[in-house]
């Protein structure tokens, strides 16, 4: 166990590559931190924080993975998954080297120093948007994709109240990311991620099983083993790099990322994204062409889609998706208290919240993201718009700009920033006018979640509609 509960300070050396003395102003970071934590100074080790952050970047979006292989080609998503990788790294990178000129160690104060009070308005709101988006997406997931193996697993009918996606999600939020998200500093996560990292193994250990036992099944219904379907290129690339950076997001945690680590400073920090960014770009790639093998063209947005409803080993791994899900829930949570209490506030400041007022907003936070999660199954649009208009703004286009108006580096070695902001703006845009185009094409069946694969009636590997009946609600 490296974790540690010392107030030490951690002295660093300026580094070569650009940064003054005013970077490291140590007696601001140590009040700011104790101040976020509210007290708790509990730190880990680079080697165990590196579990939150791989945590944070993996999510749920390694589902996504083979459908975006679907859209681009295989070659091709790998090139593409690599960029994105290699573009998410560098971006990271770059924003602890931005807040190290500047002194500002949380993103809204980074914001302010460069571009002033628009600035820490204009990202407040995304900082707002995405993880609040990302909590109602998880919740959607644990609704859907739990009740349905309840019902199987219990035999319950459809009407059980047990079987309902309200109750499920309740549930789900009062025992589970509740008394997480009560907690005030993010190295306490860090044992739950640890989890989440294996569950995340175990469950690409049952995809990769199924795909062996699933192999001539699906040659019967689709050209999974022929030449065609495995295309090194398609021309749904750009939707392709819209799922796959959704799926490394993780720069709204950035912060509280960086100070759960002991000793933290830029060249650690390097490292341990470095670490981070590789294993999940693997896992990724693993996910992806496991996936897309087993489906070929067939694959669906949500991979565990794919499988049947009565496939027990998968129902397995379908129960510990939810908890992930659950798991990644609380660090959304954690940004989206900061950028509350911060706008509520009207400031950048770190100023501690007392226990009523954090218990206030944790909760209001809890209560919102339910009632907007039942509400609704089909949030896929809308989560499109998220990835688009917040996530790529905050992966890539801000930390650039960032970068570039605080730094006093020659134009020459601002070269990869400015690229790093070009990739950005062509991807959200490009996104945008997709997600335009299904708008104005929209329709009910577009948020049809529980379609049959064609598969799962072959050789009864399906059970009847009337055994297993799923709540509307």
């Amino acid at each position: 166990m490296c974790s540690t509960n010392s107030s030490q300070e951690y002295l660093v050396a300026p580094s070569k590559d650009g940064m003054d003395e005013t970077s490291y102003i140590l007696q601001q970071r140590r009040r700011q931190q104790q101040v976020m934590d509210g007290g708790d100074n509990l730190k880990n080790c680079p080697k165990f924080a590196s579990f939150n952050y791989i945590n944070s970047i993996i999510g749920s979006g390694v589902i996504g993975i083979p459908y975006a292989f679907n859209l681009s080609g295989v070659g091709m998503g790998v090139i593409l998954l690599a960029l994105v990788a290699i573009v998410t790294d560098y971006s990271l990178v770059l924003m602890l080297r931005s807040a190290h000129i500047s002194g500002s160690f949380s993103y809204q104060s980074l914001m302010k120093s460069a571009f002033g009070r628009y600035g820490f308005v204009v990202l407040s709101l995304l900082q707002f948007i995405y993880p609040f988006m990302a909590m109602i997406s998880y919740n959607i997931i644990v609704g859907d994709t739990a009740t349905k193996v309840l019902i199987r697993l219990l035999s319950l009918p459809h009407d059980s109240v047990f079987a309902q996606r309200y109750f499920v999600i309740a549930m789900a939020t009062i025992f589970i990311t509740a008394p997480l998200c009560m907690l005030r500093n993010v190295a306490r996560l860090a044992k739950a991620s640890i989890v989440s990292f294996i569950m995340v193994l175990v469950i690409f250990v049952t995809i990769v099983i199924r795909y062996e036992s699933l192999h001539d099944v699906m040659s019967t219904v689709t050209e999974v083993g022929n030449i065609n379907t495995w295309e090194f290129s398609r021309p749904g690339a750009i939707q392709a790099i819209g799922i796959m950076s959704f799926g490394f997001m993780c720069h709204h945690n950035v912060f509280l990322l960086y100070d759960s680590i002991e000793g933290a400073s830029q060249t650690i920090w390097n490292c341990v994204t470095h670490v981070a960014v590789s294993i999940s770009f693997l896992l990724m790639v693993a996910f992806g062409l496991v996936g897309y093998a087993t489906f070929g063209d067939l694959t669906q947005g949500d991979l565990l889609e794919n499988y049947c409803w009565n496939d027990d080993l998968i129902n397995i791994s379908r129960l510990l998706f939810s908890l992930i899900t659950l798991l990644t829930f609380p660090l959304e949570c954690m940004v989206t208290k900061a950028v509350v209490d911060q706008t509520l506030r009207g400031g950048t400041d770190p100023i501690p919240m007392s226990k009523n007022r954090h218990a206030i907003i944790t909760i209001s936070i809890l209560v919102a993201t339910y009632f907007v999660s039942i509400s609704t199954k089909c949030l896929g649009v809308a989560l499109e718009i998220n990835g688009v208009v917040a996530a790529i703004p905050l992966a890539f286009v801000l930390p650039a700009a960032i970068y570039i108006k605080i730094s006093n580096d020659s134009w020459k070695q601002k070269i990869p920033a400015y690229c790093l902001a070009l990739f950005g703006t062509i991807v959200a845009a490009s996104g945008i006018s997709l997600v335009v185009y299904e708008v104005l094409t929209f329709t009910a069946d577009s948020c049809e979640n529980d379609r049959i694969m064609d598969h799962c009636y072959i050789n009864d590997t399906y059970l009847p509609t009337d055994i297993i009946q799923l709540p509307l609600n």
